[in-house]
Order: C-alpha cells, then sequence, then structure tokens
C-alpha cells in the first residue's frame, strides 16, 4: 500500500545514496516544472487546453527517476477531450458523508490518471470556506474541519492504491478567489490550529504524498515562501516526508525565499528555480543543505511509487461504464433534499401527464467551473434529458421564464411545475484577471460577491410562477449554499443538487420521479440572513479569518439557520432511539438505533457531535466529531456505533503552545443533523 508512511520511508537510503551522486544543477532540475509556458499557451489556444496531458517535473533518466506527471482535479482527470469521467463536485461528495464511496471515487480517478500517463493527481482540495460566496468552494466537501479531514483523507487513500501520487491543496487559508494573488490572511494561532489546519493534518497521517501551497500570504508572507507553515509546521511538526509543490506559475515570487522557506517544486514552469536557484546556491544565499532535503523528498517519493509499482492500465478505463455509474451513484447519494411541503416529492409518474419546467440551467450541461478542475466527458445529461429518460411517457414543456405571463399560464396547464436554478462557470469558480487569463485559462467565475442568493429574475419567476400550481419544485445548482429566504414559501418542495457530474441530469431526474430516494446531507448551514455569517471583503490586500464561522458561529450566537448542517430529507422516515454513551482513554464512543420507519428503503447518515459547554474558556456550542452513513430496509433497525479520538476534544493552548484536554463533563449527541431537535443526548466525563 503506496499511501502508507513507513513504506515510503524504507526507500530513503536508496533516495539519500542517488542524491549523494548527484550534481548541483541535476538536483536543482528535480525542483522545477519542465513545462514551459509557451507550451501551456499552446495548448490552450489550440483545439487543446489546460492540462491537455501531464505536466511533467524533474526526473532524471540516467539514476532511473521517473518525473513527477501532474493530473489536475477533483471531480476527475482534466487531461483529454471528450474521455474522462466527469464525477459530481466534491461539494456533492461531501453530501454524501460517505467515506467508503469517496474511497471508490479515488480509486476509479487514480486509474485513469495512470491510463493519462501521469502519475500525480492534484484533486484533494480542502479549503475551508470562511464564506461560502468563495468561487472555488465547490472544489471542497463542505465547511467543516473535521468532515473535510475525514473526506480528504479518503480521497488520498483511493488515489494512492492505484499507484498515483496524491497531491492536498492549497495549503493554506485559500478561500478567496478575486484576491487570491495579494490578499495576506490573519488570524490567531489558535484559530490557525483548530479550524485551519487540522484537515490538512488529517490527510498527511492518511499518507499524503504531496502537498501544494496556495497563491495566498498568511501573516504577510507569501505561503509558498513560508517557513513557518511548510518547514516548521508541515515538514518538523507534523513529520511530513513528502515533497510540496507551488501552485502554478504565481506561487513563487523570490528564488531565495521559496528555497529556505521550504518548497520543494516550482511548477508547471520553472521561472525561479532552475539556473536562478543554482546561482543563489553558489552564492551562500541557499544552503545546498536544503537543495538535498527537496531532492531526498522528490526521489524518495516518487521511487516509492513507480518501482514496486506492477499494475498497467490501458486507455479503454478512461470513462469506462463503470466509472460513469460510480459518477451517477454518486449524484444518488449526494443531491439533497431540503423542503418538502406535503410530499410533492415524488412526482407521480402515473399523474405527470405534463410538466412545466422553466429556468435555462434545465438544458445546460452544466458540470461546474471552468477553471483548473474542469473536466471534459464524452457527454453530460442535463436535466432535461433525465426527465425524458426517467418519465418518457411524460409531456415535458420547457420554456426559460422570460415572459413571467405565459410561465404563469404554462404552470396553471401542468400537473407538475418544475424550476432549475442556480449558477454555472459565468457565477462562480476560478478566477483569472485579464492580465493573467491568457495565460492560463478561460475562467470569468470568481466569489459570489454581490449576492448568495438567486439571481433576481430566477426569484421573481419562483415567487411569480411558484404560487400557480403547489405541485412545483426547485432544483438548485452550484457550489455552496444557496440563499432561499426570499423564496422558499413559493414552492412545495427544494432539491439542492450542486453541480452534479456527467450523469447528473439523470440522478436529478430519478430522485423527482421517485426512483431514487434522496439521502444526501447539507455539508454546511444555511442562515436565514446573509449578515449571520462571517463577512468579508472580497477585493482586499488583508482579511482577518476569526475563530468562528458556520454551523458553529450560528450556534454560539444563539442564532436558529434556515437550515441546519447535516440536515436532509427522504421519501421514507426514520427514528433514532436507545442511545448509548461511554469512554476509555483513547476514545468516547456514541451509539444508537435507527429504524426506517416508512415503507420504502432508504439512507440515514448519522452524525456524532460533542459539546463544550462546560468549558472553562471559549469554545463552541458543539462540534462534529464523527459520522456515519447507514442503509435500512423498511421496517428495518440498524445499531450505529461511532468512535471519535479524544485527540480531536483538544483545544489550543497560545500561552504553551500545545494542545491541552480540559477534564470535565462532555456533552455528547448522537442524531440526523447539528440541530438539537435532531439529537440524543448523553454525557461523559475525561
Amino acid at each position: 500500500m503506496k499511501c502508507t508512511k513507513n513504506y515510503r520511508l524504507s526507500y530513503t537510503d536508496k533516495a539519500k545514496r542517488i542524491v549523494d551522486e548527484l550534481t548541483l544543477e541535476q538536483k536543482v532540475h528535480l525542483m522545477g516544472g519542465t513545462v514551459t509556458l509557451k507550451d501551456m499557451l499552446r495548448d490552450i489556444n489550440s483545439d487543446k487546453h489546460y492540462n491537455y496531458t501531464p505536466y511533467p517535473a524533474g526526473g532524471i533518466e540516467e539514476k532511473n527517476v521517473d518525473p513527477m506527471l501532474f493530473c489536475d482535479g477533483p471531480r476527475g482527470v482534466v487531461c483529454g477531450t471528450g474521455k474522462s469521467t466527469c464525477f459530481p463536485v466534491s461539494m456533492l461528495r461531501g453530501a454524501t458523508f460517505d467515506i467508503g464511496l469517496e474511497e471508490r471515487v479515488g480509486h476509479a480517478i487514480g486509474k485513469e490518471v495512470r491510463a493519462f500517463g501521469g502519475n500525480l493527481f492534484a484533486g484533494v482540495c480542502i479549503n475551508l470556506p470562511y464564506n461560502p460566496g468563495w468561487g472555488r468552494s465547490q472544489e471542497t466537501y463542505g465547511e467543516e474541519s473535521y468532515h473535510l479531514g475525514q473526506m480528504g483523507s479518503a480521497l488520498v487513500r483511493g488515489v494512492q492504491e492505484e499507484n498515483v501520487m496524491a497531491c492536498v491543496k492549497h495549503y493554506a487559508f485559500n478561500s478567496m478567489e478575486i484576491s487570491r494573488f495579494k490578499v495576506s490572511v490573519e488570524c490567531d494561532k489558535r484559530t490557525e490550529r483548530e479550524v485551519y489546519l487540522p484537515h490538512f493534518k488529517d490527510c498527511i497521517d492518511a499518507g499524503a504524498a504531496s502537498i501544494m501551497s496556495s497563491y495566498n500570504l498568511y501573516k504577510g508572507t507569501h505561503c509558498g515562501h513560508d517557513d513557518y507553515l511548510l518547514n516548521q509546521v508541515l515538514k518538523k511538526e507534523w513529520d511530513f516526508d513528502g515533497f510540496v509543490m507551488s501552485d502554478f506559475i504565481w506561487g513563487v515570487r523570490d528564488t531565495v525565499q521559496a528555497a529556505n522557506g521550504g518548497q520543494d517544486m516550482e511548477m508547471c514552469c520553472t521561472q525561479y528555480f532552475g539556473d536562478k536557484l543554482v546561482q543563489a546556491v553558489k552564492e551562500g544565499l541557499v544552503p545546498e543543505d536544503k537543495i538535498n532535503d527537496a531532492a531526498l523528498r522528490i526521489i524518495r517519493t516518487i521511487l516509492t511509487f513507480t518501482e514496486a509499482d506492477n499494475n498497467s492500465y490501458d486507455e479503454s478505463v478512461i470513462g469506462c461504464k463503470e466509472h460513469v455509474e460510480l459518477a451517477l451513484e454518486t449524484a444518488r447519494k449526494g443531491i439533497t433534499l431540503v423542503q418538502n411541503k406535503n410530499g410533492v416529492l415524488p412526482f407521480s409518474k402515473e399523474k405527470a401527464e405534463r410538466i412545466a419546467v422553466f429556468g435555462k440551467l434545465a438544458n445546460k450541461a452544466n458540470i461546474g467551473d471552468h477553471g483548473s478542475s474542469r473536466v471534459f466527458p464524452e457527454y453530460v445529461v442535463t436535466p432535461l434529458q433525465g426527465m425524458a429518460k426517467v418519465a418518457e411517457n411524460t409531456e415535458v414543456i420547457f420554456y426559460d421564464g422570460s415572459d413571467m405571463e405565459h410561465a404563469k399560464r404554462l404552470a396553471s396547464d401542468a400537473d407538475y411545475t418544475l424550476f432549475v436554478v442556480g449558477f454555472d462557470h459565468d457565477d462562480e469558480g476560478e478566477y483569472i484577471s485579464d492580465d493573467k487569463a491568457s495565460s492560463y485559462t478561460d475562467s470569468v467565475g470568481g466569489d459570489r460577491k454581490d449576492s448568495l442568493g438567486l439571481h433576481q429574475d430566477e426569484i421573481e419567476l419562483i415567487q411569480a410562477v411558484g404560487p400557480i400550481n403547489r405541485n412545483s419544485a426547485a432544483v438548485l445548482i452550484g457550489g455552496n449554499m444557496i440563499m432561499m429566504e426570499e423564496w422558499k414559501d413559493s414552492v412545495s418542495s427544494i432539491l439542492m443538487a450542486y453541480y452534479p457530474g456527467m450523469e447528473g441530469g439523470t440522478a436529478i431526474a430519478e430522485i423527482l420521479f421517485g426512483d431514487v430516494n434522496p439521502s444526501g446531507k447539507l455539508p454546511y448551514v444555511v442562515p436565514h440572513l446573509e449578515s449571520d455569517l462571517p463577512q468579508v471583503d472580497w477585493d482586499t490586500t488583508q482579511q482577518n479569518y476569526n475563530y468562528y464561522h458556520g454551523y458553529a458561529k450560528l450556534e454560539k450566537e444563539g442564532i436558529k439557520p434556515s437550515v441546519p448542517y447535516g440536515f436532509g430529507l427522504s421519501y421514507t422516515t426514520f427514528k433514532t432511539f436507545d442511545s448509548e454513551f461511554f469512554s476509555d482513554e483513547k476514545y468516547i464512543t456514541a451509539s444508537c438505533k435507527v429504524k426506517n420507519t416508512g415503507d420504502i428503503a432508504g439512507a440515514e447518515v448519522i452524525q456524532l457531535y460533542v459539546g463544550f459547554n462546560n468549558s472553562s474558556i471559549d469554545r463552541p456550542k458543539k462540534l462534529l466529531r464523527g459520522f456515519q452513513r447507514v442503509e435500512l430496509k423498511p421496517g428495518e433497525t440498524k445499531e450505529v456505533t461511532i468512535k471519535s479520538p479524544i485527540e480531536k476534544f483538544k483545544w489550543f493552548d497560545e500561552e504553551i503552545n500545545d494542545w491541552v484536554l480540559e477534564h470535565m463533563d462532555y456533552e455528547v449527541y448522537i442524531g440526523t443533523s447539528s440541530s438539537n431537535e435532531d439529537l440524543l443526548e448523553g454525557k461523559v466525563t475525561l
């Protein structure tokens, strides 16, 4: 198993022998990408695109050290055109709360990376959105650090078990797009350690081979140059044995600062390393020991994933039937039923002679951002195409909604009405300013800086047309939380579909018509007011990240959310009962029985929260510390047991610069969302 630390360290001596035989120039060659800016531009401006083929770095053929071959992600492999499997975005996969499923996605992606000729997948994105308006938050799993660490670790394991290096990004504090090249993030050390770094450590502990540093600055220092983040925390404190690479093109700004700060590899074009780094060493500005350490890390990691590899993959695995079915399964399990008044969903195929569908997104192949994470699958199923396939005997009338009176007439004559609304790559996603766009991607998204709600014309459409026919539902498309207060009472049912991948339209239709029972859970909180969320200046050179965000902030301030974190409805009903709570030296354990009290099969996500109301310091009311997805037949009861490491209950004391466990009574909750109404409560003493 290539993801284990001990396995990699067994290659240390061999890697060191190779390093000792290399010239300074050869060692520095390992530390830079070998694709040129000209090569990138040629691909982007032709019938190809960014990362059309794996991007190489390093490699020394005469020493049998393969180059690193980079493939971007995270919703699939970005290489090629009309080939790769496009999985749902990570935010939807986070909504599955299914670690085993995410490992399977990792295996599929790892196989496709290998089939494209790559050996590294840079798609484990675990940045925490301080505010859900971050345009690129679709690439991460949600707002909760513990959840991010668990899901990211699952992807690491899956990818690396296919002998592909997993690169975790973007380290650290990267959750703004418009300002990402200039903003300096500020936060206190306790916030840093408890909120923004733990999920990175979880992925390191899971065996991640590589870390990508971020563009932004932290406390005035570029993260790609940051001695504290890269050398002190990552390599020394966390004992990371892999290598660090920069984010592309603008991730390194200074030769000496980056090399001394712990940057091992400049990607994907060599601008500041290469000859400039050789000269800096010769002038005594960078110790050669720094170069030796970087070379050792790179060689050791690459040897681990190439020398013992007996697997081979041909191109037939790319976009194969098995992987496409996995993408569909993932969409089915992540799409989240947020509201279902009067049980309007699922639509009845027998009663649905005519359905009126409104919103231009219903007829759009919409798989998310068009930046570096863009995948190019063979096809994309739109919601309209999915409905035609799933409910073939139903007349589907599509109208974009531009004429309100005409829309009202269509709604009044239909058995059901459906609104497909939300966002696409123009609204949110990776942002490249005009002066940089021609050299990287065609992305124009950026942060949702104006509003976290729908477009005004969509709001007005739902408000005007929704009440005409109460057999109505809205399907929301987008990468993170969407405000609903202005219009949610105008429709009976609401589905959050995120960006559901190449088979997303199929999954949406299957859920709408009851072929699939929804089981996703929101990996973020939905407030009543945007002002209840942390405020961000999206175009700035300095932004402070406070300790509280998301559901923890609302709960601490006594603000009831519109929809709680971890919430999701089903077409069946569940009951939790007979809870038990106990602890030992390493774990707190919570268990309960869960019964499917309805008449169809379904899945529930049981969640474990730990409360800190007895703390002598300022701590959250409670935090997620475990979860487990469980499938239940009608009438079936299962016992669910969740263990949480006591290490995850500690707080970081800045005065002693260490983690501290409070000895007190802890509240422990087990149930189906973060709302106290959905939880069974107990207590343990540590």
